[in-house]
């Protein structure tokens, strides 16, 4: 691996919590994510499973997991499959898991080559009544791709009809929300990389660069430090750019004057970052440019008062928008008579601010959780106020990843340069 692995106490600690939940003679199956194809035989990068991975810490394709604690024979009540390889497939693909070192990754004494998997996994399910199976229950998510998981679950309920079928992701979801300790300093190795990549940035950017010219020195401190690149598509944009919230083409010239928009993160050991930061393409911000962004700020700062246990996203988002609503009224962009009529449930300041403030972070991005949970210790967040100003070609948005800890937060991301005269003075040194 290019990266640092955790312990695999961390998974065996996450298989138990996860199997304290499961009724008597059930069981349960994970799959890795398939290797995705691209044209002619070209394929994407691997990116791992993270329900598998968090169960178990093997990175590699073509992976099941069976879970089945109360099963009569003790040791196959934890079995890891995994590809057989041969030395045809370490010449042309490299090396890949032993059944000793698939132990040592994920603390499983059991581990078995994937030929072996359907005469094994009859055997269990002739003793089993109920069947966790794996799907992907994120509130946003609307791929049409078929995965790896959807189609072993056809096959399973075709060739398994009588079991009773129930969601691994409610309790999946409920405990990956709470990071271990082990997680958090992977994350915070994540927030280092993209610390030292921004560093680098800012003595990079002047005017005349184009966006992606940008988005490749980025990605140069990233894999120089270990991490597979950026772990989501990232935000390059410049001027007006900025104010299309997923603007991924990163083509365009950066002009003298603008605000350039950075939204990005490392990804490390298939943990991730994510940070947003605005910064002047000349080295020095405009008055109104400062003032936007201290508006940001200033709400960003006040985020972290209330991003605290005990809230909840939904109340959060509320308080946040009040903030951001009193903002905009300094700035101009709205008056009283834009607050007096405007709609509860399209508020006025989401003209200048469409986005939530913050969302679940760790193996995914976008990370798994229930938004109406109320917020609890070990718990990561990230924090990203904004306004887009499309008449002005100007979009601000701040954006650092936040563990939640009894007595407040802990900023991963606290020494990134965020303040305006830190920024400056680090472009023009």
């Amino acid at each position: 691996m290019r990266y640092k692995t955790l312990d695999s106490s961390l998974y065996i600690k996450n298989r138990k919590n996860f199997m304290k939940q499961m009724p008597a003679r059930s069981l349960a199956v994970f799959n890795s994510n398939d290797v995705m194809p691209m044209n002619a035989d070209g394929t994407m990068t691997f990116w791992q499973n993270s329900d598998l991975f968090y169960l178990t810490g093997i990175d590699q394709e073509e992976s099941i997991l069976v879970l089945f604690p109360d099963f009569d024979n003790d040791s196959w009540r934890e079995i890891l499959f995994v590809t057989e390889t041969n030395e045809h497939i370490a010449v042309w693909e490299g090396h890949k898991y032993t059944k000793e070192e698939a132990t040592a990754a994920s603390g499983i004494p059991t581990v078995m080559w994937l030929s072996q998997f359907e005469t094994v996994f009859n055997t269990l399910m002739a003793e089993a009544e109920q069947v966790f199976i794996n799907t992907n229950e994120h509130i946003r998510n609307a791929t049409p791709v078929e995965t790896r998981d959807m189609r072993f679950i056809k096959w399973l309920q075709e060739r398994y009809p009588a079991h009773q079928y129930r969601k691994a992701a409610p309790i999946l979801y409920d405990l990956r929300a709470i990071k271990d300790p082990q997680e958090i300093t992977q994350m915070e190795r994540a927030c280092k990389i993209t610390e030292d990549a921004f560093r680098r940035t800012l003595k990079f950017v002047k005017p005349g660069l184009k966006e992606y010219e940008i988005e490749a020195e980025v990605l140069h401190e990233f894999v120089r430090q270990g991490s597979k690149g950026f772990a989501y598509t990232p935000i390059v944009a410049s001027g007006g750019n900025a104010c299309v919230l997923h603007y991924i083409e990163n083509k365009d010239v950066c002009k003298d004057g603008d605000l350039l928009l950075m939204d990005v993160g490392a990804e490390y050991g298939n943990y991730n970052a994510d940070m947003t930061r605005a910064i002047p393409v000349n080295g020095r911000y405009t008055q109104r440019q400062k003032d936007v962004y201290n508006a940001v700020l200033r709400v960003m700062k006040e985020c972290y008062k209330i991003l605290t246990p005990g809230n909840r996203i939904p109340e959060y988002h509320k308080e946040v928008g009040k903030l951001m609503e009193n903002e905009l009224l300094g700035l101009g962009l709205l008056d009283k008579t834009d607050i007096k009529n405007q709609d509860p449930a399209n508020p006025a300041y989401k003209k200048y601010f469409m986005h939530g403030t913050s969302h679940h972070i760790g193996l995914d991005v976008h990370d798994v959780g229930n938004i109406y949970r109320k917020f609890e210790p070990n718990m990561v967040f990230t924090i990203e106020p904004g306004i887009y100003i499309q008449d002005e070609g100007i979009g601000v948005r701040l954006e650092n990843d936040v563990v939640i800890t009894k007595d407040g937060h802990h900023d991963m991301m606290g020494n990134i340069p965020i303040e305006i005269d830190e920024i400056e003075d680090l472009m023009n040194s």
